[in-house]
């Protein structure tokens, strides 16, 4: 195949996001013919179709959606950077690069980021979250100037980088009420056979939780995984199931879900670390989120 010409890749992309050859030749300026005609080139040049008409719809085969995915990515941040340019440059705040590993617990990761808006002199934060592996690769390649996860840096991954621990905090268990009140016997024995929601396989506390079951010879019917703290949270607030969350944000979980503490353990810790290029943080709001979490959201660092 020949250099991938992107002005084709970009009508694709207006086509898929425009749902139809019409919207997207109005967006572009087109006739609906000289759209078509690009797509039907495109797709000769890659030598798989990109769409499949469905009735009066076009909708996406599988390899249309995998290289939507890139496209999508791709002129995302064209978008963006077209704005940061457009802009005038005098008196802008600098950006502040940020990933937050989806095991991250929201409410961690905003009190985590709000002392950077503090600042005399606050950035101009662009945060994305994703996979701790997704984000590390856009770290090595100077696209994020830290990264916050739920664990250091995975050796498998071979990226070079420093892994600097914020704090920790032991976990706490919770439950609507109405399922709290159905537990029997003393914590933890009381989850025992009760139905429980794991976070996913990807969050490093989720190990420490399933051994700490074995050791205590509870046994826990998980009725459900999540990737997306918030989203495990709901699902226990309508009583799926019992979830853990960090302790140092135990009031929060249980004013803004509705549910109850039932126990917790010291014997289960969740870390939480900065991770970055650099082995001496030099960035002022990287140190700024340094000091308040070791200052004041974890205990015990300094």
């Amino acid at each position: 195949m020949s250099a991938l010409n992107y002005k084709h890749l970009h009508y694709f992309w207006m086509v898929a996001k425009s749902g139809g050859v019409s919207r997207a030749g109005e967006r572009l300026h087109l006739t609906p013919q000289t759209v078509s005609g690009q797509i039907s080139y495109f797709e000769d040049v890659l030598g798989y179709k990109l769409f499949d008409r469905v009735g009066h719809r076009l909708e996406l085969t599988e390899s249309g959606r995998v290289v939507f995915e890139y496209a999508d990515k791709i002129f995302s941040i064209g978008e963006e950077l077209q704005e940061i340019i457009s802009q005038p440059t005098e008196g802008r705040a600098p950006s502040f690069r940020v990933g937050v590993s989806d095991a991250v617990p929201k409410s961690i990761a905003y009190r985590l980021l709000e002392p950077a808006v503090r600042l005399k002199s606050p950035p101009f934060i662009l945060c994305q979250e994703g996979k701790l592996s997704t984000l590390l690769a856009e770290l090595a390649i100077l696209n994020q100037d830290i990264v916050i996860a739920d664990s250091p840096i995975p050796q498998n991954l071979g990226i070079r980088g420093f892994s600097h621990l914020l704090g920790e905090s032991p976990i706490a268990f919770f439950a609507s009420r109405k399922l709290a009140g159905k537990l029997k016997g003393k914590f933890p024995f009381c989850m025992d056979g009760a139905p429980m929601l794991l976070p996913g396989k990807d969050a490093a506390v989720r190990k420490h939780m399933v051994r700490w079951f074995e050791k205590q010879s509870v046994r826990p019917q998980s009725v459900g995984e999540f990737d997306d703290g918030a989203l495990l949270k709901a699902f226990g607030k309508d009583g799926v199931g019992i979830f853990a969350a960090p302790r140092v944000i135990a009031a929060e979980v249980c004013q803004q879900y509705g549910v109850v503490e039932i126990g917790q353990t010291s014997e289960v810790v969740e870390q939480f670390f900065a991770i970055s290029v650099e082995r001496r943080l030099t960035h002022p709001a990287v140190k700024a989120i340094i000091s308040v979490a070791r200052r004041e959201l974890f205990v015990g660092l300094e």
